[in-house]
């Protein structure tokens, strides 16, 4: 029986049962096949835009309309399959970025997921909203989701539905520099927060929440639970849908996974420009000592790529990995590619992450009611402390009033006692007075009256009664 489920994932109006999205996956690694498998398992399946053309034979004869084409088809393919929730991704940086846009409006995607550049300008927000489609930019930071959301706001009115925040530990392009890669602060435990805080005050303006979903190095359920625990509202996963039965691309492909060690994982400069995880295998390596693997360029989908002085064609690299050809290409990866061991179904790989997710948070409520009773003793300890030392004050404080008091008792017995003996001292010389008193009374009648009278005087002045 599963007692801690993992929550549902809401944008919008629309809800996957799990917290999951299938990462984009370009150049034909994830389409329909593997799209509609995590759709219909509760995640949100999701087909690469990018190169998806290059499955049709008539790509090289117009890259742009075999792109539309095969776009168009991928998403009614999986709609075929499934009734779960399928996205498009969609590179903004692409030189037909708007009419991959407009087919995945007009086929009523689920969800478009944008990334490779910010999504900003000439966005038909209108028609998205008509087309009841969700907006779903991907960033590397807080910086670039406040961005996007304010030009939004400021321009149409509007804002994104969700946002993916993709850490420097993803596979394929990345969106930081080569020496950003190894910065703590570039961390992925550190961006998911910022963005966050990024979208926080723009969920008020517009009334609605704003998911954050956490993408690039999250390869178990205990991943997920972590990242949740962030403040992400859901995670992206590419790497492990790769090892999967259903993803689009060829056996080999998916060996290449199996085979490599953490030392082959790469960071090549891409032809693109930017710095990008990859296998490193022999292609690589000949490119990287210069020598160019350049055959053709079907048209320039990327601005960026110069096929004149490109060491090779990325597209076409990629393609001939997708379908096996290793020798004359390269299969991009996130960096905990190393960790995969097996091939398994979709269904297989999401059963075994919830399972990691309920045990994962199992022990969560453990560890949370160790450090408790941790805390508790701690403070009890500190109150016992508290008391002892209090109740050492008092005891100490007990002493030395008691030492007080025998010091002024001492005192009182000293001036009792010195006053005692003048008394006895007054006493004595009275009785003396008396006797020679008596002596004079009877060797000097006549002058008793005399002496009685001063006697009376003086007992006046000393006012002293006879003591004892």
């Amino acid at each position: 029986m599963i007692f801690f489920k993992m929550p549902k994932l809401t944008i919008g109006n629309r809800s996957a049962s799990l917290p999951i999205v299938q990462g984009g996956m370009g150049v034909g690694i994830s389409l329909s096949g593997l799209a509609s498998s995590v759709a219909a398992q509760g995640g949100i399946g999701v087909i690469a835009a990018n190169g998806v053309g290059m499955i049709e034979p008539d790509y090289y004869e117009d890259g742009r309309a075999a792109n539309i084409k095969a776009l168009r088809s991928e998403i009614r393919k999986a709609r075929k399959k499934t009734s779960g929730l399928i996205g498009v991704n969609i590179m903004v940086a692409a030189n037909d970025f708007q009419q991959l846009l407009d087919v995945a409006i007009e086929e009523k995607a689920a969800a478009l997921f944008m990334g490779a550049g910010l999504p900003i300008k000439n966005i038909p927000v209108a028609k998205i909203r008509a087309a009841n489609v969700l907006v779903i930019p991907i960033v590397s930071s807080g910086r670039a989701a406040e961005l996007i959301f304010k030009y939004w706001e400021k321009n149409y009115g509007d804002v994104p539905d969700a946002v993916v925040v993709e850490g420097p530990l993803a596979g394929g392009h990345l969106g930081f520099k080569a020496d950003q890669l190894e910065n703590p602060a570039q961390a992925l435990e550190i961006l998911v927060p910022q963005v966050v805080a990024a979208v926080a005050g723009f969920q008020e303006t517009f009334h609605k929440k704003i998911p954050v979903i956490a993408a690039g190095g999250i390869f178990t359920g205990e991943d997920i639970l972590r990242f949740l625990q962030l403040g992400a509202q859901g995670v992206q996963m590419a790497t492990r849908f790769v090892a999967t039965e259903e993803c689009d691309a060829d056996p080999r492909f998916k060996e290449a996974y199996l085979e490599c060690r953490p030392q082959d994982i790469v960071i090549i400069k891409s032809p693109v420009g930017l710095p990008g995880r990859a296998i490193r295998n022999r292609f690589l390596d000949t490119a990287a000592a210069g020598v160019r693997n350049v055959n053709r360029c079907a048209w320039r989908c990327l601005d960026q790529c110069d096929i004149k002085h490109a060491d090779y064609c990325i597209s076409a690299a990629l393609d001939n990995a997708r379908q096996g050809m290793l020798d004359q290409g390269f299969a991009f990866c996130g960096a905990n590619a190393y960790r995969v061991n097996k091939i398994v179904p979709v269904a297989e790989l999401l059963e075994s992450l919830k399972y990691e997710y309920e045990e994962a948070f199992v022990q969560s409520l453990v560890t949370l009611k160790d450090e408790y009773l941790k805390t508790i003793e701690k403070k009890f300890a500190a109150l016992r402390q508290d008391y002892l030392q209090a109740r050492q004050r008092l005891i100490s404080l007990s002493h030395k009033a008691g030492k007080a008091w025998e010091v002024r008792r001492d005192s009182l017995r000293e001036d009792y006692e010195r006053a005692q003996r003048m008394a006895n001292m007054l006493k004595h010389e009275y009785e003396s007075a008396l006797e020679k008193l008596n002596v004079l009374k009877e060797r000097f009648p006549e002058k008793m009256a005399e002496l009685q009278a001063l006697a009376q005087r003086f007992q006046a002045d000393l006012a002293l009664n006879p003591v004892g």
